[in-house]
């Protein structure tokens, strides 16, 4: 479907693309992995044609619409769902057609369109969209004018998946969601019936979404079967076997390095001395691109503290005059606690953050901390705490104005600035190397507790793989707010819920919780078309049972089917993982062309078996969803 031939682009006289290739098929799913400033949002902009390449070419087989996330935000006066109606411009342009059309040839057409097209069924997929991201029935209808632009783009998002472009590009797509949106989100991915593209720095999204990897590195593109983790795995044992490998070689040149030079002046031994010289000029090691850069975070160990470090009782907070976010907060933080908050955006769950850090103080209650408790709060917003025209050092200095400087380069040493690198100011540093020095900052007094809100919104894998190993070295306490699914169930080993004005301890775990949003959508909606169903006139008691009773048989037999399809998409499922681990023996290429051929055949008549089936699976959830 998608071809990238030779492609060369050059930025500031650096070479970001060099003859790389790469061929994606039909109805793939495609995790776009590298680190920052390899060139992934370029390649983006390369493929949809806002940029052009320097040499090379894109090409995309047939008339397949691209799409991505508009830029700006929508705005003005039109509703969300309106907005989000519009993203389907034949379907507008059909409507408006219909309004004037006299021929009634032309009217028959425009109406079989529509047909085609489900523009009936539009409205009802508009609302469950925007529903999974966030916006209730009544928020679907106030104007986008009354959100702020995080919220905004989240409407963009949702009138992108609604246009259901052939080949869907998406560059970060959680960065402007909470927690549970990403989670809907993953789950509509996964069955997104085109060709995707996606670049995410969310592990689990990565293992849960793409059929293929699409690495970017040193210039070029390496095209990987599998999710992310099987792409690491199979990367990490490729750079092995080519070590393996330039070693063999390097003891190969040693060897007749020794020859020639012993040799080289004897005459008898001339011609042979000059046949090894030609044998080092073929024997060369493999071109390894090894990422050397390493990145560095160690939170300081904090003193200890008798529990617990901190209580609330019947405690309020919010923002006077409003009524208050949260009421009745009756808990407690013991110095080894690890607590990840849930809750869809808006249900207070920053606002417990600032509570807890003491930014807010409770309106009721009472709020106890250990006397010698010292947290370290990193906020959505704190990057304002930053002077950009100031280094890492001189940031922190000025809040260690007591330290000796070897102290505060010891201290950034910890997060990755050393050398050279403490001295840059701020506006050249990077997001991620932002988001770093905002955690040398905040752990600079060995802090009891960290409250964590959104912290991995900069980072890449690499650097949330760091601060996932690093709070699990810490050994304070630890109160988490964050969009990532896979950091909060590596760290977190307790779950607050808030929503509905509270806070309470949730029993389950991650799966339980996403199985939980799933099951009160579903109800949502069933509840939402209970109120707009009206009983038709003049039926009986008896035939509206009668009714119902067939309902839920039909019901019945769709969850069956749907069971027997998931059951099914299972064992599909181990069967390419299987193939995919045999793929991943880089020395099957060699050894066995044909079993690696054959294995190669079998790949892709799984990935279209499961294609199908994942296509069934979600005509089946939308017929559920829709008879509720």
């Amino acid at each position: 479907m998608l071809h990238i031939n030779n492609l060369e682009y050059n930025v500031e006289g650096r070479a970001l693309f060099a003859k790389a290739s790469a061929t994606l098929s039909e109805k793939w799913r495609v995790g776009i992995v590298g680190r920052n400033g390899t060139g992934k949002t370029t390649l983006f902009r390369l493929i949809d044609g806002s940029l052009s390449p320097d040499r090379g070419e894109i090409t995309l087989a047939g008339r397949r619409r691209i799409g991505q996330v508009a830029q700006e935000a929508p705005g003005g006066e039109t509703s969300l769902i309106d907005t989000v109606l519009k993203a389907d411009r034949e379907r507008t342009a059909l409507l408006k057609e219909a309004e004037s059309a006299a021929d009634p040839m032309r009217i028959a057409e425009i109406h079989e369109r529509l047909t085609t097209i489900r523009a009936d069924s539009a409205p009802a997929r508009a609302s469950r969209i925007l529903a999974g991201l966030g916006f209730d029935e009544a928020a679907q209808n106030r104007p986008c004018s009354s959100y702020s632009g995080g919220w905004r783009m989240r409407v963009a998002l949702a009138a992108l998946l609604f246009s259901e472009p052939d080949l869907l590009l998406l560059d970060e797509p959680t960065n402007h969601l909470d927690l549970e949106a990403t989670l809907w989100l993953e789950n509509y991915l996964a069955n997104y019936p085109g060709t995707l593209l996606l670049i995410s720095h969310d592990r689990q999204l990565l293992n849960n979404i793409p059929d293929h990897v699409l690495h970017l590195e040193g210039g070029k593109l390496t095209l990987y079967n599998g999710n992310y983790d099987t792409f690491a795995r199979t990367r990490q044992e490729k750079l092995e076997h080519e070590a393996a490998y330039n070693a063999k070689v390097v003891a190969q040149r040693k060897h007749i390095q020794a020859f020639v030079d012993r040799f080289r002046a004897k005459a008898n031994k001339a011609k042979q001395a000059q046949s090894r010289i030609k044998m080092l000029e073929r024997l060369q090691t493999v071109t390894t691109v090894v990422d050397d850069h390493k990145v560095s975070l160690n939170f300081p160990k904090p003193e200890p503290l008798a529990p617990p470090i901190i209580t609330l009782e019947n405690a309020e907070v919010g923002y006077p005059p409003d009524p208050p976010v949260l009421r009745n907060l009756n808990l407690r933080v013991d110095l080894d606690d690890r607590i990840a908050l849930l809750g869809a955006n808006g249900n207070g769950k920053s606002t417990l953050a600032r509570l807890l850090a003491g930014r807010l103080s409770p309106l009721a209650g009472n709020k106890h901390n250990s006397g010698k408790l010292r947290v370290g709060y990193f906020a959505q917003d704190q990057s304002e705490e930053l002077d950009y025209s100031a280094t890492p050092i001189e940031n922190l200095a000025r809040l260690m104005p007591e330290a000796k400087p070897q102290a505060i380069r010891n201290h950034l040493g910890r997060f990755g600035f050393s050398g050279n690198h403490a001295e840059t100011p701020v506006n050249k540093l990077s997001g991620g190397e932002k988001a770093r020095l905002l955690f040398a900052l905040i752990s600079r007094e060995n802090p009891h507790l960290l409250i964590l809100d959104e912290p991995t919104n900069h980072l890449d894998i690499d650097a949330r793989d760091a601060l996932m190993e690093a709070l699990n070295d810490f050994e304070g306490a630890i109160i988490l707010v964050s969009h990532d699914a896979y950091l909060v169930e590596t760290v977190a080993e307790r779950l607050w819920l808030v929503q509905n004005g509270s806070v309470e301890s949730y029993q389950g775990d991650m799966e339980e919780y996403r199985q939980l949003l799933l099951d009160q959508r579903r109800e949502e909606r069933r509840r939402s078309q209970e109120d707009k169903a009206r009983t038709p006139s003049g039926q009986s008691r008896k035939e509206q049972r009668r009714e119902a009773a067939q309902n839920r048989a039909a019901l019945a037999e769709l969850r069956k089917s749907a069971k027997a399809m998931e059951r099914k998409l299972a064992k599909l499922g181990e069967q390419k993982q299987k193939v995919e681990d045999e793929m991943a023996d880089s020395a099957l290429y060699t050894n066995d062309p044909q079993r690696a051929a054959l294995l190669q055949k079998q790949h892709a008549e799984l990935v279209q078996d499961i294609s199908q089936l994942e296509e069934d699976w979600l005509k089946t959830q939308e017929r559920l969803e829709t008879a509720g």
